[in-house]
């Protein structure tokens, strides 16, 4: 029987294909979790879904492990994309975190007027995501974009997914009835930075006609706060929580 233990692995898996682990995973499965050969874990390759693996080889340097069964076949997350302002380190780790373990398909850091920080790591973001997808046991990895400016990513936005930024402003109607207005299974919310949309992306925003603007209630959230509460709407009434 599988250990809990479960990794993402780059290479493709198929079964009794021996496949090696970089140094990084190999020091983690040896002198962290006390693994040793002929133990079993769970893996997925973002591709094939995932596979109880045997460990055939595992010393100071190198490990090999062995697809010996399918346990579960590749899934898609949702089409749902959140974009927000990056924010300091811990904060938007956190963020990177909670979309993965949400069913994000992709991420996007986007900067706009008020963006407070300039230390956009975006192979940490990777890293972060790829290691919540291990502890939430999807079977795919969102896509981390680079960081892009607001108006470089609406100037060639797919029109037909809908765009839900949440306005701070108080002026828009409350998500869950745009949700339920606009229901889509192709969808993104866009979440400002601390300070919030500036006067000019507001007016970008709600003149787009692909974007509808929408509140979380009456009191101001944190910029991480907003994300989670936004993507669990969107979950609840058009994503994977539903039962549309």
């Amino acid at each position: 029987m599988a250990k809990t233990f479960r990794l993402y692995i780059k290479d493709e898996l198929k079964i009794e294909k021996e496949t090696f682990l970089n140094e990084q995973q190999t020091h983690y499965l040896k002198n962290v979790v006390k693994y040793g050969t002929n133990d079993t874990l769970t893996c997925f390759d973002n591709k094939n879904g995932e596979f109880i693996c045997e460990v055939i080889k595992l010393d100071k340097k190198a490990g090999i492990i062995k697809p010996i069964e399918k346990i579960k076949e590749y899934t898609l997350s949702p089409d749902i994309w959140l974009l927000f302002a990056p924010l300091k380190k811990e904060n938007t780790d956190f963020v990177i975190e909670k979309a993965t373990e949400l069913g994000c398909r992709k991420i996007i850091p986007v900067i706009t007027q008020y963006t407070n920080t300039t230390h956009i790591k975006t192979e940490r973001y990777i890293a972060q995501s790829i290691e919540a997808a291990e502890q939430c046991r999807r079977t795919d990895l969102p896509e981390i974009s680079f960081s892009q400016s607001l108006s470089d990513v609406l100037a060639v936005w797919d029109k037909k997914r809908t765009l839900f930024f949440m306005d701070e402003t108080l002026q828009s109607e409350p998500f869950l009835e745009q949700l339920n207005k606009n229901k889509t299974d192709k969808a993104a919310v866009l979440i400002g930075p601390e300070g919030g949309f500036s006067a000019k992306e507001l007016e970008t925003l709600r003149k787009a006609s692909f974007a509808k603007g929408a509140t979380l209630g009456s009191r101001i959230l944190r910029a991480e706060t907003a994300a989670i509460a936004a993507l669990s709407c969107w979950q609840l009434i058009a994503g994977d929580w539903s039962n549309k």
